[in-house]
């Protein structure tokens, strides 16, 4: 829910923003990606907190601060105070969504999470699925403010509570790993495979994401209708949470650096199956449901990125500096693709371009390799 409603709302709503109130397209979307840029930022400290108190008070904190973001965005009367919502809901977005998720589920089930990790982003994979195409038939009947103040009070009554109540489990001591005593957390951030890793997330995450917020005024762009595009949007999670019931078995038969690099590279794939493939509507599903797969893997890749090398030792702080360049990334790239889709002359040259970067970014993937604690994932 969190998911859907913070993140998957916008790009379903922005076309509507944007007729509604003269507002242009690019300073609706920078808005949406300076408030990524601070769920980057504030992902680092979450982190850390993470790592000494647990989920709790983050999250529930989090989702108090998503609702609030939410009403001051959908209130906003011009667009500087629409600006400082998004800021708002950035902080929420760095309490909420899967970096303080996986820090909790890695220390909690250790050495079984990527059992853990599955389940929970198994339902994670449904945020677009189920968000998407509710935020257009809500659009569809209600003003584009009405629709984020139902949103939001969804938002509410679900989440507040959910996190309050069911995050109680004790907080376990850190575990300790020969790899953390001999370099440290801070000399783990430093090392050559750790900044490459950084890297080629980057890259991917900053394609796969444009991706995500461009779909919808590619499709547009072909004349399919808004309703069609945010199924389309949607449909992409169900491929998430398939693609997801397959990562324990990939984990389990490839090393850690081979599948960084093979997923990575079929993320690009998808991103330029998307710009080749110009319809019937049907194809377009089916290539949406294949990157959702991807990209569903993905997500799990980095969630065990740091465990499969490092260890879980300051797993919060690590994911933290592992995911603020990429977030930082995925944070630009909603405001880079509608940039870029100008002097590109369309959205279908900027798909090829995307596609680039995720082709760089396999390239890079195979440097990351440390000869670390494992080189396959534990049995889940």
């Amino acid at each position: 829910m969190s998911w859907g409603i913070v993140y998957y709302a916008f790009p379903v709503l922005n076309p509507q923003i944007t007729a509604a109130t003269g507002w242009s397209a690019g300073a609706t979307t920078a808005a949406f990606s300076l408030g990524l840029v601070v769920s980057a930022l504030a992902g680092i400290r979450v982190g850390r907190i993470l790592d000494r108190r647990g989920p709790r008070a983050v999250m529930t904190a989090g989702s108090v601060l998503g609702v609030i973001s939410l009403l001051i965005v959908a209130a906003a009367p011009n667009v500087p105070l629409f600006i400082a919502g998004w800021m708002l809901a950035g902080l929420a977005m760095a309490a909420t969504f899967y970096q303080p998720a996986f820090a909790a589920l890695t220390r909690w089930w250790a050495p079984d999470h990527v059992r853990a990790l599955t389940v929970v982003t198994l339902a994670g994979g449904l945020a677009s699925t189920v968000f998407a195409p509710l935020t257009a038939t809500l659009a569809d009947h209600l003003t584009w403010r009405h629709t984020y103040l139902v949103l939001a009070a969804v938002l509410a009554a679900v989440t507040i509570p959910a996190h309050a109540l069911a995050l109680r489990a004790p907080w376990p001591d850190a575990p300790t790993s020969p790899t953390h005593t001999a370099e440290g957390a801070d000399g783990v951030g430093r090392s050559r495979p750790f900044l490459l890793l950084a890297a080629a997330f980057t890259l991917s995450g900053f394609a796969m994401y444009a991706v995500v917020v461009a779909l919808v005024p590619l499709l547009l762009e072909r004349g399919y209708t808004t309703s069609q595009a945010a199924w389309a949007l949607g449909i992409g999670g169900a491929g998430q949470t398939l693609g997801r019931t397959l990562y324990a078995a990939l984990a389990r038969r490839t090393t850690a650096t081979a599948r960084t690099t093979t997923l990575i590279a079929l993320g690009g794939f998808t991103t330029a199956a998307f710009a080749a493939v110009p319809g019937p509507y049907a194809l377009i599903i089916a290539v949406s449901i294949v990157a959702g797969m991807v990209r569903g893997n993905l997500t799990l890749l980095q969630a065990t990125a740091i465990t499969d090398r490092w260890g879980t030792t300051q797993y919060g702080r690590l994911s933290g500096l592992l995911a603020a360049p990429a977030t930082t990334a995925a944070a630009l790239a909603p405001f880079a693709g509608a940039t870029l889709a100008v002097p590109l002359d369309g959205y279908t040259p900027l798909f090829l371009l995307l596609a680039t970067f995720s082709a760089a970014a396999s390239l890079i993937a195979p440097w990351t390799a440390t000869g670390g604690l494992r080189r396959r994932s534990p049995q889940p």
